[in-house]
């Protein structure tokens, strides 16, 4: 039996011949005048050429985290097999924009797309794949599994492989095509802007690739891309959209550096992840704040309590296009924030330098991620910027560039005269001392880097100063303006003429060397995120109830949370600010004119009068309807929210009634608009003062104010209290029988229009709005009635006749 099973082995053996040995015979030719020799190899064409054939001796290369090449009309990435499956950062900026592109919300520098990328090796090919941070589990837990099916990363191109290099470790790539396609992950036009535009089609004719670098941490490549759009911001006669984007690829640490929570009561910017591996029955969302990797050089020390320098400190370089005049300034700005860092045990923790020279460093680049950079940038753009390059998955800032656009300087320029002028003498001319002007960009410099440290707004810290104290040289040059350098309170416009000493200019702050000790102490004990906690929630609780040390963003409904803003009483630091820009627009022209000169300058800052009077008159709109917010967690006392009293809300419709619904003829000195137009400052005043109306009777203000009565009852400043108080002020003029102006007639216009507005609106939603609109239209209808028979024949008459007829057609087809 054994015997008859080895012979059907051996059978079924001679019978099978495994796929790979089976030979096959090759066609035979027509017409054979020789028998083929049974021995010849059939030759192949290799898969791949010779890397001397891909990359010539013709080729322009630059090595570092992988070779570049240009060859020809071809670009290639050669890259290293070490690196694949490595995460990177892909970056995407624009870097030369057209006019308009974005209605002055884009410019260049700006960031349009920040992604985790990986090549992956997929056969014959090499992929780009995006990946998202912001679903994990670790890797150690089964959900992670589903996680990663729940999560594939989408191919954002395929790259054919052309080549291996010489010793056969890196794969050699074609890339122009990813730059010279329209590829949503790194264009620079959203899909808004592409239907705004109406953006046809890219044309690769006139897309090419402009440079290729590569450095030891990151590639960078500028390419040029040109949209066919039937309506372009600018030039629209080319019906053409043209645009230099940056792609900047940075290697991310292989291991990431421990986070750090987020606590809302400290602001930070922050990275997102959901953690299906998280003990919450839920998927749990984590915040981690943006921060750089700081560790000390002696672990000892610091725990001692020395100031200890970092192993790696945040390097600043200065753009050598920096005017030599304001290096100082700029030195100083960056470095103001070595006392913040010196609270977190750091000593030379930020530092600035400037650029080596061409002979120091041939091959420094400003776009080596090695290096972060203040950069000067020639532009009539008025802003600066503070952005950085953050590892997503942890929140570590890999590298930043300040940008500050050489028009900026107007800016600080206008607002210095306007805010500080009435008490400053030094502010009233076109010519800041450059001493003044420095010391402004120092600040702006210090603000922008607060940001690309992790910082955002904080809104807060102005109210965190009693409004009088401002007033006081003693006060201002010891704490300066506000809490924190990080809110929008760039200049002191309460102080009077006569307050001699006080401080005009912004500056750290305390909240600044707290949030920095917050965000950057070293915990060595703590070997995870979670495990930080309980230092960082005792550091808040030290600070709990401090004013000083309360963080808000922006929020149109928090009177304490305004931009632009100084003091802790919006009512009291705007009657200063008012009274001061009273002294100014009567001297505007003076202070702006020169002989042989047209009044341009006098038309510029004349507008930016008016746009700082509209902030004065916002700041106290927002005490009507108002909720202070005060970030809390359970264990706080307190709520987190409260409504101003009824004396705060009642104060402030006072002065707006005597500041901004009154006829402005302060704020129209003939020197200034007999001089910048010949005519429209009536329609001007009005859009002015309505804008004002408008934001008073927001529909949101409303509510909140009825939501309030409904909670609070006879407590509360009611809605009703608030419409009538209004009244009253925009109408006494009628109620009275006193003449009434055309100033005063269009606002009262304005005031009508708003009310039907409001229960036009109300129709379909069918809250107390729609009632509240109603009893005002008819209060003001009835008063317009019996106005309108005390004044004979006339404008004022035939004005109050049509305000009743209008509303009274309005409330019939209601």
């Amino acid at each position: 039996m054994r015997y008859l099973s080895l012979l059907l082995f051996l059978g079924l053996t001679a019978c099978f011949t495994p796929r790979e040995t089976v030979q096959t015979e090759p066609d035979i030719p027509s017409v054979q005048t020789q028998a083929p020799d049974a021995t010849a190899k059939i030759e192949k064409k290799p898969k791949f050429k010779a890397y001397g054939e891909v990359i010539t001796p013709e080729a322009e290369t630059d090595e570092g985290l992988f070779t570049v090449h240009h060859v020809g009309e071809e670009y290639y990435f050669e890259i290293p097999f070490s690196l694949l499956n490595r995460d990177l950062l892909l970056v995407t900026r624009i870097a030369k924009i057209p006019a308009e592109l974005g209605g002055g919300y884009l410019n260049a520098g700006s960031k349009t797309n920040e992604q985790l990328v990986r090549w992956n090796r997929v056969g014959d090919a090499v992929h780009l794949t995006s990946v998202s941070y912001s679903s994990v589990a670790d890797t150690s837990l089964p959900i992670n599994m589903s996680v990663q099916d729940n999560n594939y990363a989408p191919v954002v191109m395929a790259f054919k492989i052309a080549t291996f290099n010489p010793d056969s470790t890196a794969a050699v790539i074609p890339v122009k095509e990813l730059f010279v396609s329209d590829v949503q992950a790194i264009s620079g036009l959203s899909k808004r802007l592409r239907k705004e535009y109406e953006v046809r089609s890219l044309d690769k004719d006139r897309s090419f690739i402009s440079r290729m670098a590569s450095y030891p941490e990151n590639v960078e490549v500028r390419h040029d891309m040109t949209y066919a759009a039937n309506d372009p911001p600018s030039n629209a006669r080319t019906g053409t959209i043209s645009m230099q984007l940056s792609q900047s690829m940075y290697l991310l640490p292989e291991q990431p550096m421990q986070p750090r929570l987020y606590d809302e009561r400290v602001g930070w910017f922050t990275v997102r992840q959901v953690d299906y591996g998280s003990e919450a029955l839920k998927a749990d969302e984590k915040r981690y704040i943006k921060r750089w990797k700081l560790v000390p050089k002696d672990p000892e020390a610091y725990a001692r309590g020395e100031l200890v320098e970092p192993e790696e400190p945040i390097v600043y370089y200065l753009d050598p296009a920096t005017p030599e005049k304001f290096r100082t300034f700029f030195r100083q700005g960056i470095e103001d924030w070595q006392e913040a860092f010196e609270a977190a045990g750091f000593k030379n923790a930020i530092v600035a330098r400037d650029a080596p020279s061409r002979a120091e460093d041939p091959d420094w680049s400003p776009e080596d991620a090695r290096y972060s950079v203040v950069r000067y940038v020639a532009s009539t753009t008025r802003n600066a910027i503070g952005p950085s390059v953050v590892d997503p998955r942890s929140g570590q800032i890999i590298e930043s560039d300040i940008i500050w656009y050489h028009n900026h300087l107007r800016s600080y320029r206008n607002r210095y005269m306007l805010e500080t002028g009435a008490a400053n003498p030094s502010a009233r001319t076109l010519d800041t001392p450059d001493a003044e002007i420095g010391e402004m960009m120092r600040r702006v410099i210090s603000h922008e880097v607060g940001h690309a440290l992790g910082l955002p707004h904080n809104m807060k810290a102005s109210y965190a100063y009693p409004t009088d104290s401002l007033r006081s040289a003693t006060f201002t040059n010891t704490w300066g303006l506000a809490s924190t350098i990080m809110d929008y309170t760039r200049y002191n416009y309460v102080a009077q003429p006569g307050d001699d000493g006080v401080r005009w200019v912004r500056m750290l702050g305390p909240y600044d060397i707290y949030a920095i000790n917050w965000g950057y102490r070293y915990l060595p004990e703590a070997r995870s995120a979670a495990a930080e906690k309980d230092s960082l929630n005792a550091w808040i609780a030290e600070k709990q109830g401090d004013p000083v040390y309360l963080f808000g963003g922006y929020s149109s409904s928090d009177p304490s949370a305004q931009t632009e803003a100084v003091g802790d009483d919006p009512v009291k630091a705007s009657r200063y600010g008012m009274k001061n820009l009273r002294i100014v627009a009567a001297n505007l022209a003076d202070w702006t004119t020169r002989d042989g000169e047209d009044y341009a300058d006098l038309e510029e800052l004349y507008g930016e009068l008016l746009s700082v009077w509209s902030r004065y008159a916002a700041h106290v709109t927002a005490n009507i309807g108002g909720v202070y917010e005060q970030l809390k967690t359970t264990d706080e006392e307190g709520n987190v929210y409260s409504h101003l009293s009824e004396k705060e809300q009642a104060e402030a419709v006072d002065f707006l009634n005597e500041e901004v619904f009154s006829t402005l003829e302060w704020l129209m000195p003939e020197r200034i608009v007999a001089n910048i137009g010949p005519s429209g400052i009536v329609q001007r005043m009005r859009r002015l003062q309505s804008r004002q109306l408008n934001n008073l009777l927001d529909a949101d203000r409303l509510l909140r104010m009825v939501e309030n009565q409904a909670l609070n009852g006879s407590a509360a400043y009611t809605a009703p209290e608030m419409l009538e108080q209004l009244r009253r002020g925009l109408w006494a003029d009628a109620m009275e029988g006193r003449s009434i102006d055309g100033f005063r007639r269009n606002l009262q216009r304005a005031h009508v229009e708003r009310l039907t507005e409001l229960l036009n609106e109300d129709a379909e939603d069918a809250t107390d709005i729609g009632a509240l609109a109603r009893a005002e239209l008819s209060a003001i209808a009835r008063l317009a009635r019996s106005a309108a028979s005390r004044y004979r024949e006339g404008i004022v008459k035939y004005h109050l006749q049509e305000v009743e007829a209008d509303i009274e057609a309005t409330l019939t087809a209601k």
